[in-house]
């Protein structure tokens, strides 16, 4: 008989940690775990990781989890939590080196560093945050460890770095008054290590190049979905642009750079663009993003599916009620209000169609796929 890996009805999270995220599931987190736990499900394949928690939170109370996401920044907090075999105590010295750096003024204290008693100019942060930035980056890059401790290193930066901005979480646009938490100084801190002896995987790839090649129990899928503003362009201010400026810290490579928010020019809409967030319909007469989900759903080598909707996504829900019931049996069904911060259950009926275009919700459906 096989030991159950969640001992009673109700799960509480475990901690995980993150930068401030637009398709956070930190809210979400109990729910998922429950819905894990009652089919059971001991690998488990997040198919668009983002800032990983979900991922975290699957590795912390034993299930073994492949992590893929496109964006290089999510690979490093993969890596950070699911590869790292060492002890946080290894650590500890190599970033009280880093903390203890002094300030430089270089590359991205020029573009991203504002003066503290002066304008911000709309940067995302204060000069005395950027001079350490620049510092600590190099740094990083001059010990040349190997690729997972250097992916424990670049997490902690970039959570430290999190929590002196002066923005709205993203980086398409900055505020126009410095937020208090960007006078403070920025400090790195060993994120928190899972100890774990599961073979996590980790990918960066796109999810139709690797879904074929997966085989899991349970596949946690929350695209990111395109606007349901019928002006919005594809991808303008989603995923890839939110977050270019950690692109930039990972990879250090000093990218081009256009507009007012200095973003990478490879996070325009004309390069960076998902089919996901697609705002085109097809021939079918269907949403290019809608299609996308049938076919990954249909691709997926998983007993069941965990997808996440959004009320404000580009699919509308008379589709993706056709798409699933054609790929399988809803078992439940759940919607999160976050203007009440209230999670309930819901019944498989049309009543969800005409509810479903109510701003600031979301959706889980779990899904059993037909053989």
């Amino acid at each position: 008989m096989q030991q159950l890996l969640f001992k009673d009805h109700t799960v509480a999270a475990p901690p995980t940690e993150g930068v401030k995220y637009a398709g956070s599931k930190l809210k979400l987190l109990p729910h998922i775990l429950r819905l894990a736990r009652e089919i059971n499900a001991r690998i488990i394949f997040d198919c668009f990781a983002g800032s990983t928690r979900v991922s975290q939170a699957f590795a912390k109370i034993g299930c073994r989890v492949v992590a893929n996401d496109i964006a290089v920044w999510s690979k490093v907090f993969a890596q950070c939590y699911l590869k790292n075999q060492k002890n946080p105590q290894y650590y500890r010295e190599i970033i009280d080196h880093l903390n203890a750096l002094p300030g430089v003024d270089g590359w991205f204290t020029h573009h991203y560093g504002g003066i503290a008693d002066g304008p911000s100019a709309k940067r995302p942060w204060q000069i005395h945050n950027t001079h350490k930035l620049d510092a600590i980056r190099e740094e990083i890059d001059r010990l040349s460890l190997p690729e997972i401790e250097t992916s424990v290193l670049l997490a902690s930066l970039m959570l430290a770095m999190d929590e002196v901005d002066s923005t709205l979480g993203h980086y398409a646009s900055y505020l126009n008054d410095w937020s208090p938490r960007s006078y403070k100084t920025m400090k790195l801190r060993v994120p928190l290590l899972i100890e774990t002896k599961q073979p996590h995987e980790v990918f960066q790839k796109n999810i139709f190049d690797l879904c074929d090649d997966v085989t899991c129990d349970l596949a946690y899928m929350d695209p990111p979905y395109g606007s349901n503003n019928e002006k919005m362009p594809p991808s303008r201010v989603r995923y890839a642009a939110y977050y270019h400026l950690w692109t930039t810290v990972c990879l250090n490579d000093r990218p081009a750079l256009f507009g007012k928010a200095n973003r990478r020019r490879d996070s325009s809409d004309t390069v960076a663009a998902s089919v996901f967030e697609d705002f085109r319909r097809g021939e079918s007469g269907r949403f290019a993003c809608v299609e996308a989900i049938e076919k990954l759903i249909r691709r997926t080598r998983a007993r069941y599916i965990l997808l996440s909707y959004s009320s404000g996504g580009r699919a509308t829900a008379e589709e993706l009620m056709e798409v699933l019931s054609g790929a399988g049996r809803v078992i439940e069904m759940m919607r999160m209000d976050y203007k009440r911060n209230v999670m309930a259950r819901m019944r498989w009926t049309n009543e969800w169609v005409r509810e479903s275009e109510t701003p600031n919700v979301e959706y889980l459906f779990l899904l059993e796929k037909l053989r």
